[in-house]
C-alpha cells in the first residue's frame, strides 16, 4: 500500500512547561486528551469562529509538533509568538521538509490520524521523505473520505469549524474551556445553525475544474474543492442540496450532473425540506 511524500508540510516544535496549557487555551484542539499515539487536526481561529490558520498537531515526548502547510508556517509562528506574551514556552521551526503519509502495509508506527480513523482507516504521519508513490494516490482517498484540506478546499478565514467537519473529526473540543473564536463555535454547535458541510461530489462524467460552482434550479449551494477525475469535495449549502435531492432537481457542476452525499462516517444527513420536516 502506497507510501506518499507531501514536499508542501513542514513544522514547529512547541516546548515549554507551559507548552500544554498555552496552545490548549488558544486552538480548537483538546490537548489534555491527545494520546501520544495520534495526531489530530486544529485550528486557531479569528475572533469570528473562521478558521485563520490550520493544522495537525501532535505529541513528542514533552513537546508539541504542529504540521501545517510550508506557506502558512511563518504566519502561524508570528501569531503564536503575538500570543505568548511571558509565557514559558518556545517555538522552532524544524529544518526537516515535508512529512511521509502511509496506510495499509505502508503505515509506520508514527501517530495516526485521527481524521483518517474516523473513516476506519490507520494512516501516519512521519516528519520527512520515507515514500515515493504519487500524491495522487493520497488525494484520491482524502476526496473519497470527505476530508477537506484549506486551499485546495476552502479558503482561510471564510469557513468555519463545523464546515470542514471539525466537530466530527478530532479537530473542536467541547469540554474544554474557552479558546479564541470558541463562543461562536459553541453556539453553533448548541443551537444546530450549521448549514455548509463538506460533501463528495460524484460527477456523470469528469467534473470541471476547481471552483466551478454547483447549483440546483439556478440556486447557488457552494463550489468544487480537490476534484480527481469524476469525484470531488465541496463544501455547500447542505440545506439547499437537501430541497433538491427531495423534489428530484438535477444538482450541477457547471454543465455537468452530480450526486452529492455526506462522508458516511460523519453520521450526518441532509435536512429535510421544511414543509416535510412539519408533516
Amino acid at each position: 500500500m502506497p507510501a506518499v511524500f507531501l514536499k508542501d508540510r513542514s513544522f514547529i516544535r512547541v516546548v515549554g512547561a507551559e507548552a500544554e496549557s498555552f496552545l490548549h487555551n488558544l486552538i480548537t484542539t483538546d490537548l489534555v486528551s491527545l494520546a501520544a499515539d495520534e495526531v489530530r487536526p486544529g485550528a486557531l481561529l479569528t475572533p469570528q469562529g473562521k478558521i485563520l490558520f490550520d493544522f495537525m498537531i501532535r505529541r513528542d515526548g514533552a513537546d508539541f509538533l504542529i504540521e501545517t502547510d510550508a506557506t502558512q508556517r511563518e504566519g502561524l509562528l508570528k501569531r503564536l509568538m503575538l500570543y505568548r506574551l511571558r509565557a514559558k514556552i518556545e517555538f522552532t521551526p524544524l529544518d526537516v521538509e515535508g512529512v511521509t503519509v502511509g496506510w495499509g502495509d505502508a503505515a509506520s508506527d508514527g501517530p495516526r490520524d485521527s481524521r483518517f480513523l474516523k473513516a476506519g482507516i490507520v494512516l501516519t504521519r512521519t516528519p520527512g521523505q520515507h515514500g515515493h508513490d504519487d500524491r495522487a494516490m493520497y488525494d484520491a482517498l482524502r476526496i473519497a473520505n470527505g476530508i477537506a484540506v484549506s486551499d485546495r478546499d476552502f479558503a482561510l478565514q471564510d469557513a468555519f469549524p463545523h464546515d470542514v467537519l471539525m466537530d466530527l473529526n478530532g479537530g473542536l473540543g467541547f469540554r474544554k474551556g474557552c479558546y479564541i473564536g470558541q463562543e461562536v463555535v459553541s453556539r453553533m454547535h448548541h443551537r444546530g445553525t450549521t448549514r455548509r458541510r463538506v460533501v463528495i461530489v460524484d460527477g456523470s462524467t469528469d467534473l470541471p475544474a476547481s471552483g466551478m460552482e454547483l447549483t440546483a434550479g439556478g440556486k447557488p449551494m457552494g463550489s468544487l474543492g480537490s476534484v480527481d477525475g469524476s469525484k470531488g469535495l465541496a463544501i455547500i449549502r447542505i440545506d439547499r442540496a437537501g430541497e433538491a435531492i427531495a423534489s428530484g432537481t438535477p444538482i450541477l457542476a457547471g454543465d455537468v450532473e452530480v450526486s452529492v452525499s455526506l462522508p458516511t462516517w460523519s453520521g450526518l444527513t441532509f435536512p429535510a425540506p421544511a414543509d416535510e420536516a412539519s408533516a
